[in-house]
């Protein structure tokens, strides 16, 4: 099944540029929801990868066990799914920063560890 992304290519402006690749849950690209979590592996996958995951926070973990929920995106991309993550984008490796519901602002996690493989 082909999915409906919330933004046409030709809606994406420079936001976030040159920052690598992320993997972002279909609640923010398809369903429009905002960036609730997001963190940033010590160790990306590969030289493309920037490390950055974003969730919504509504992810179940039946949600997440389904790669199909899943995508590989520009930083960028994401950026402009939700641009108050831009200002965090230059975090070190191994940061994770969470949104309150209904707040428009991140804090910084110290007691999350992100998911191994």
């Amino acid at each position: 099944m082909q999915k409906k992304f919330r933004l046409k290519a030709e809606e994406i402006k420079p936001l976030a540029q040159g920052r690598g690749a992320c993997i972002a849950s279909d609640m923010i690209t398809v369903r429009g929801k905002p960036v609730g979590l997001m963190y940033r592996e010590r160790q990306p996958d590969n030289e493309s990868d920037s490390g950055w995951r974003f969730l919504s926070g509504l992810e179940d973990q039946d949600y997440m066990d389904d790669t199909d929920n899943h995508g590989v995106y520009d930083v960028n991309t994401i950026a402009n799914y939700d641009p108050s993550i831009v200002e965090l984008l230059d975090a070190a490796p191994g940061s994770v920063f969470e949104r309150a519901p209904g707040s428009k602002n991140f804090k910084a996690v110290v007691d999350w560890a992100p998911p191994q493989d």
